[in-house]
């Protein structure tokens, strides 16, 4: 079932409503549209989970989002069997996971969505966190994703560095050079460096748990004349009220609509250099 906040509505009514002129300018522009599935089928991230009938915490900051930016609107849903389907894909720019486990899509759906809906211009693929966690074994999944998710050796509660490689992509530029936080972050296998743009890694000499690899944490790419981004953090609750993590998926949302340049060639050979400085500061503690 699609659910959207509706006393977000009613801000974007009163962001508007003082100025006629403003409001006359704001309807000349149609917001896109984002089908946003936080469904689980594996394990169930606070972030994504719902109480007292209200949308979850990411599903607020990013209906939030839609609204503050007044670049889309967003449906969110945990009923993938119903509300991704092909009929309804085709009212959509964007779709946003956030997801765990085999989801209950029928494969002809599936099937539209990867040869398409997604390779049409103007369309757009974000996963986050654990969108990567998602089709395990289904190949045209993790080929469009970049990486299948292989364990999570820093937590929750790590402290973690991450360094941003492409400062002018509008999905990486608003961290600036690097960023220090605390949030759980992934590690890959079937990960495909030819095929993805690497915009932000995490920097092994600056984190305290060291492990002799490269791991991404934010990348894009071309899919067909569509395109797909997927972002690594967002475990957190407190990740999605971050007002920088909310400004790279919106720099994201604007690349997918071609509202702003970005780079998306494949950077395998940025992959190889981070892939060795790990393997250092691992060798320089053993």
């Amino acid at each position: 079932m699609l659910v959207r906040l509706a006393t977000g509505l009613l801000i974007g009514f009163a962001l508007v409503a003082g100025s006629p002129a403003r409001a006359l300018a704001e309807d000349a522009i149609k917001p896109a549209r984002v089908l946003m599935v936080t469904e689980s089928a594996g394990f169930k991230h606070s972030s994504v989970s719902r109480k007292d009938g209200q949308l979850a915490p990411a599903e607020q900051a990013i209906t939030e989002l839609g609204i503050s930016s007044n670049l889309f609107r967003v449906d969110c849903t945990q009923d993938s069997a119903s509300d991704f389907t092909k009929e309804k894909l085709q009212h959509y720019d964007i779709v946003l996971f956030y997801t765990t486990g085999t989801l209950p899509i029928k494969q002809e759906n599936l099937v539209y969505f990867f040869k398409e809906w997604l390779p049409t211009k103007g369309h757009g693929f974000i996963g986050t966190h654990s969108a990567a966690d998602t089709f395990h074994n289904y190949e045209p999944y993790w080929d469009m994703i970049g990486g299948t998710f292989n364990g999570h050796p820093w937590g929750s509660g790590s402290t973690v560095t991450i360094a941003v490689h492409d400062k002018s992509h509008p999905a990486s530029k608003p961290w600036g050079d690097e960023v220090t936080l605390k949030d759980e972050i992934y590690q890959f296998k079937n990960w495909q460096p030819e095929k993805v743009r690497v915009l932000m890694s995490l920097d092994m000499a600056k984190t305290e748990l060291k492990k002799p690899y490269h791991v991404p944490i934010l990348w894009v790419k071309e899919y067909g004349d569509g395109k797909a981004m997927h972002m690594s953090l967002g475990h957190r609750e407190d990740v999605w009220t971050n007002e920088t993590y909310m400004a790279s998926l919106l720099g994201g949302m604007k690349w997918i609509l071609g509202l702003e340049p970005g780079d998306a060639t494949p950077n395998p050979e940025l992959s190889a250099v981070e892939e060795k400085k790990a393997k250092a500061a691992f060798d320089a503690v053993q």
